[in-house]
């Protein structure tokens, strides 16, 4: 399937917390970032850890197993050790409900 698909219901997301969830197969890390939400695969670039496990700090993840950051608006590798973006995905919400497309990821 293409296109946006739902991922949450948008009142249980929270600041400074990010929500693993699994969308059209994919592992994403949603967070929430004042109205926004953003969406980035759940897994660090560079020791295949889920991000979603980590800290989250305004729009940046952080890995908890060596501490790579990433902007999960662009998905940069923000420090070392991770050199290599994530991929993030476009979001959009209808009636309380987050819908993310993981058919069109984002590449910084």
């Amino acid at each position: 399937m293409s296109g946006p698909e739902f991922a949450a219901p948008l009142d249980v997301l929270s600041e400074g917390t990010a929500t693993a969830v699994t969308v059209g197969g994919v592992d994403v890390a949603l967070v929430l970032d004042g109205d926004e939400v953003l969406a980035i695969r759940d897994e660090c670039s560079h020791a295949a850890i889920p991000l979603s496990e980590g800290e989250v700090e305004g729009c940046e993840i952080e890995c908890w197993l060596h501490g790579s950051r990433f902007d999960a608006r662009t998905g940069k590798a923000l420090n070392l050790p991770a050199t290599e973006s994530v991929p993030t995905y476009p979001t959009t919400i209808q009636d309380g409900r987050v819908m993310v497309d993981v058919s069109a990821p984002i590449r910084s």
